[in-house]
């Protein structure tokens, strides 16, 4: 048996390789030491083949000694010895996230987080760039839930992986389609415009109770504190008040629907991406869509191209199609009227997220947070209210 000891301030962590059985547990016992001044203890045993029952009475011990004590990344066996002897009630037992390898596997999707691969005709993999994306995962695999429940069609990750040092969320979709792949011709882009509307009308009509979900005008208003040095005062105050305006509701939005957060399967849209839902008016439905479909490509023309696939005509058609099917009683100028307002939304997503993340290689991140900035600050002058 290896034993690996580390200490950062009062937080221990044992890595444990091998077998942990009555001929070695005293060999552990002398690298733990003392646990005077110890406020956790982490043991990983990723490596670990076995563990006995003295094993389990040595863990017991460190528990009752430290309560903040956690046992992770353990195989199967391992973890069932926990399991079955009910440790795994006592205290927080993890089990070590299944490796998977994506040589060789189609690229069918990429979002700003992450990018999803095909690892059979039943199985994707959304890997998430990031470096630590196991809570985003949780939350999102918590929303789709969420949504499963209240009848969103949605595609629930199954497994939390591990590919390479990347972690990823595995779903299992039958069969089903990329919709930018399927938006090939007028027809059928008018067909998708069509089940997007009602995907969406449906889903704007569930109701959650207060809390429930995070608040999307919430989102808004802090998202416009962060980029509060962009405006002078008269204008953030304007702003403000602008982004109050829109009316307050429960009701769910999705937040970032476009082509590649929804599949078709069979003849279903279901959306794969949850991340994002929360509560609010349909403005903020429509603000973010027509931020992916147009804002974005403020500045580089090209943008839908690479984050969509598809050209900036065919990605405003879907917009504006989707958007009369939905408001279909309403007329040409009472639609023109709403993008603006729809619009205030759309490019402050586009400020905030490029202000943060300015320096990921885009390229034009300063010169679309600039854009975006004078663009609010020019409709703030004219627009008294977002409501509609």
């Amino acid at each position: 048996m290896n034993v690996i000891k580390t200490i950062d301030n009062s937080n221990l962590i044992v890595k444990v390789e091998g077998r942990i059985d009555t001929n070695t547990v005293s060999v552990l016992e002398n690298e733990v030491g003392s646990l005077d001044g110890i406020s956790s203890i982490v043991f990983d045993m990723e490596n670990l083949e076995y563990i006995s029952s003295s094993g389990l009475r040595f863990v017991l011990k460190c528990k009752k000694t430290v309560e903040n004590t956690k046992v992770i990344n353990c195989n199967q066996e391992v973890f069932e010895v926990f399991n079955v002897t009910g440790f795994s009630e006592m205290m927080d037992i993890k089990k070590a996230l299944r490796k998977i390898s994506i040589d060789d596997c189609e690229i069918i999707g990429e979002g700003f987080y992450g990018i999803i691969y095909r690892l059979d005709p039943e199985t994707i993999v959304k890997v998430y760039k990031i470096p630590d994306a196991l809570e985003m995962i949780k939350k999102e695999t918590d929303l789709s839930r969420k949504a499963f429940v209240m009848g969103i069609p949605t595609a629930i990750p199954y497994d939390i992986v591990k590919v390479g040092d990347a972690y990823g969320a595995v779903f299992e979709l039958l069969n089903a389609e990329m919709v930018v792949n399927l938006v090939n011709s007028e027809e059928a882009l008018d067909s998708f415009a069509k089940k997007s509307a009602t995907i969406l009308k449906d889903m704007h009509s569930k109701e959650v109770k207060d809390g429930e979900l995070p608040k999307r005008k919430e989102i808004a208003v802090g998202m416009l504190e962060e980029c509060k040095r962009y405006f002078d005062d008269e204008t953030y105050e304007k702003l403000q008040k602008l982004y109050n305006s829109i009316p307050d509701r429960n009701t769910v939005v999705h937040s970032d629907f476009h082509v590649k957060n929804v599949m078709m399967q069979g003849d279903e849209l279901l959306f794969i991406d949850m991340e994002s839902l929360s509560v609010g008016h349909p403005i903020f439905e429509f603000g973010a869509m027509y931020a992916s479909y147009h804002a974005f490509s403020c500045i580089d023309k090209q943008n839908t191209d690479k984050f969509l696939g598809l050209p900036l005509d065919v990605s405003e058609n879907i917009f504006m199609k989707t958007f009369k099917y939905y408001y279909n009683d309403k007329t040409d100028d009472e639609l023109k009227e709403m993008i603006q307002k729809l619009s205030m939304i759309s490019y402050l997503q586009v400020l905030y997220l490029r202000a943060r993340f300015e320096g990921l290689g885009y390229g034009t991140e300063k010169e679309e947070a600039e854009f975006s900035a004078k663009y609010l600050t020019e409709n703030a002058k004219v627009l008294d209210t977002l409501a509609y």
